[in-house]
């Protein structure tokens, strides 16, 4: 039995999974894991360097981890600094502690972006083999057919391959342009943009309304907020297949970060 460190039901609690009480029933209940063996009650855990999951989903554990929704406006560099002086999106939330946007969304690209400091997460939102799901609502110029939307399914062939299957559905015509819902679970350079004028509809607006599970249409556009420890399990439990070859977990630098789907 470890005697050093602090208690895991204790961690769990703080982590925001439940009360201590809780988290004493998952443990005793078998769902609980430290290194992938399963706890008992009683467990100490040093959380810098164990790993927790419940129920196969890692639990962030670390000290001062920070997770932020933000709906970024257009116009706002998603970078940690500019040398060209722009406006970024690290300048909307807290300076401390320092994070990092999970991915990319252009100059011209607005919408829900997370921010955090867990490199783990990031690290799996990002990676193409996890595949989460990113969702934007598209202002186009034309009216795609249905055809044309047929192709998001089949994949569209850009200069760097075919796009993996996506999906997407008319919303709504205004006069001779129309907005379609799109989903891609890739994150390709300017993927969605570029999928449009593939099919000779080029993109007029664009907004990301959803990452995984996690959407939030009253977020104002500049706001931010704290995500819920339920919405991090969630996001958690969106990206929970093993890496393939995969480099190790660590927090994306400004290039590995460049999800680039807006």
């Amino acid at each position: 039995m470890i005697t050093e460190g602090e208690r895991l039901q204790k961690i769990l609690a703080r982590a925001g999974i439940g009360s201590r009480r809780a988290s004493e029933e998952f443990i005793a209940a078998g769902r609980v894991t430290v290194n992938g063996e399963v706890a008992v009650l009683g467990r100490r855990v040093d959380p810098e360097v164990d790993a927790i999951a419940l129920d196969g989903i890692p639990v962030g554990t670390k000290a001062d981890l920070a997770y932020y929704l933000i709906n970024k406006p257009v116009h706002i560099m998603c970078t940690a600094s500019d040398p060209q002086g722009r406006p970024t999106v690290i300048e909307l939330v807290p300076r401390t502690p320092r994070v990092f946007p999970v991915g990319r969304l252009d100059w011209e690209t607005e919408g829900l972006l997370v921010l955090t400091n867990d490199g783990d997460l990031s690290h799996r939102l990002t990676h193409p083999s996890f595949g989460v799901e990113k969702e934007y609502l598209v202002e186009v110029e034309g009216v795609p057919s249905r055809a044309a939307l047929r192709l998001f399914r089949e994949g569209i062939d850009l200069k760097d391959g075919r796009t993996a299957p996506a999906s997407a559905n008319l919303v709504t015509t205004q006069g001779e342009n129309a907005a379609i819902e799109v989903i891609i679970h890739e994150g390709r350079n300017r993927q969605v943009r570029r999928m449009c004028e593939a099919l000779g509809h080029p993109v007029r607006r664009l907004v990301r309304t959803r990452i995984g599970p996690i959407s939030d249409r009253t977020l104002g556009p500049g706001l931010w907020r704290h995500l819920e420890p339920g919405e991090v399990r969630s996001l958690w439990a969106a990206a929970t297949e093993d890496l393939q070859g995969a480099p190790p977990d660590a927090l994306p630098n400004e290039a590995d970060a460049e999800e680039g789907s807006g």
